[in-house]
């Protein structure tokens, strides 16, 4: 106990950004919620999920014990131990989950989903995402050495019996799901690199809703999500056997007195252990932050943003947003097609002086299927008609092209 002992006396205060964070995190993850469920993608939702349910109970607990070491809400620190040992385990399932079905898509072993084999990878799914978390908060039991510890400021903490079965059950699968994420998520950038001119074209036939954007954002998210993850996990589990390994001797030992209730104060956390319990409230806050980075900005978002704010527009009563009025197009005119001139008519010699007649003008064949389409009336088509017959020849002026002189006085 004596490494617990404080190095420095810590003032107390508020903070009241831990709950802020916390819950504004929680609302924030909700905002790609539609377009996943439109999707049916079980592994995204379920990381929604996981991170909604995490941010939201460390809020309430940093409210709970703001500035306090009161042993109340036991129930609730129960629920909240525990979640916080799934969550640990359920973000990198639900990627290693995501990531295997973006590698047999990319790959050609998936074409055409029959309904047998959506419903087997719906319960492949499920039990990666929620199946596997359980499974871990049950097995956090064997190293459970009492109900639960209670750190000013943050609140309930889960305990764990320091020991080589801890580092077995707690941290070692959850490093194994991290590398099978990155196994298949390099496998699945392989296929695409192969078939890159035909990705799309291959994603319009596997009938997915998947688009190559939309394809390389939950590429991008789940493999960032696993170097955070990583990097998370290889610091607790650091940090937890830098002070030793306690012997694992029995059950009976290791969970004796297991109704007791740790009790940090402030004022007796080294300043490296305040640092560190600082940083892991924050890291879940920053891992919503990150998936709200590849989800809260694309083009679907953005149209269920639009849509969202024209439904609370009706809601409250505010007009709709006026659209910009069309402006009509003009119609079209199809031009008359004049006679033309025959080269034949314009001659260099001396004759050109002489006036043009219109016998020298020999204008093509005009029929009655050559009317231009022009919105007049009836009198004025008919006359155009009458212009355009064969027997109505076109009278042009003659042109005097007599030289004069000037007369400079």
């Amino acid at each position: 106990m004596s490494r617990f002992l404080p190095t420095t006396i810590h003032a107390s205060e508020m903070h009241y950004e831990l709950p802020i964070g916390a819950f504004l995190a929680s609302a924030l993850v909700l905002l790609p919620v539609p377009w996943h469920w439109r999707a049916r993608n079980i592994p995204t939702l379920s990381i929604v999920a996981w991170l909604f349910v995490s941010n939201l109970q460390l809020g309430v607990s940093a409210i709970i014990w703001a500035d306090s070491i009161r042993k109340v809400a036991p129930v609730w620190c129960d629920i909240a131990t525990k979640l916080q040992v799934g969550a640990t385990m359920a973000l990198p399932a639900c990627c290693l989950s995501l990531c295997i079905h973006l590698e047999r898509i990319a790959s050609v072993r998936q074409v055409q989903s029959t309904p047998s084999q959506k419903r087997r990878r719906m319960f492949f799914d499920l039990t990666m995402c929620w199946g596997l978390p359980i499974l871990s908060m049950a097995l956090h039991y064997i190293v459970q050495g009492h109900r639960f510890d209670i750190v000013q400021d943050f609140g309930c903490k889960p305990a764990v019996y320091v020991s080589v079965p801890a580092i077995l059950v707690i941290h070692v699968p959850v490093l194994i799901v991290v590398f099978a994420t990155l196994i298949f998520a390099s496998a699945a950038l392989y296929h695409f690199f192969r078939r890159r001119i035909t990705f799309a074209r291959h994603l319009q036939d596997s009938s997915s809703a998947l688009t190559p954007s939309r394809y390389f954002r939950l590429m991008a998210m789940a493999l960032v999500q696993m170097v955070w993850a990583t990097f998370l996990t290889l610091a607790n589990l650091l940090l937890t056997i830098r002070g030793g390994l306690l012997p694992y001797t029995s059950w009976a030992d290791v969970h004796a007195g297991f109704g007791y209730i740790g009790v940090f104060p402030r004022a007796f956390i080294p300043a490296n252990h305040w640092a560190w319990a600082y940083f892991t409230f924050w890291s879940m806050p920053a891992t919503a932050l990150l998936f709200l980075v590849f989800f809260a900005f694309g083009q679907d978002a953005m149209a269920g943003y639009r849509s969202a704010f024209a439904s609370f527009r009706k809601m409250v009563g505010f007009p709709p947003k006026p659209k910009k009025a069309r402006v009509p197009s003009m119609p079209t005119f199809n031009l008359p097609r004049f006679p033309q001139l025959d080269k034949d008519s314009f001659s260099t010699s001396s004759e050109a002086h002489a006036p043009a007649t219109p016998a020298s003008f020999h204008a093509k064949s005009v029929t009655e299927t050559d009317i231009p389409l022009t919105p007049s009336s009836a009198t004025s088509f008919s006359t155009i008609v009458a212009c355009y017959h064969p027997e109505h020849k076109p009278q042009l002026p003659s042109l005097d092209l007599t030289p004069h002189t000037i007369d400079m006085a």
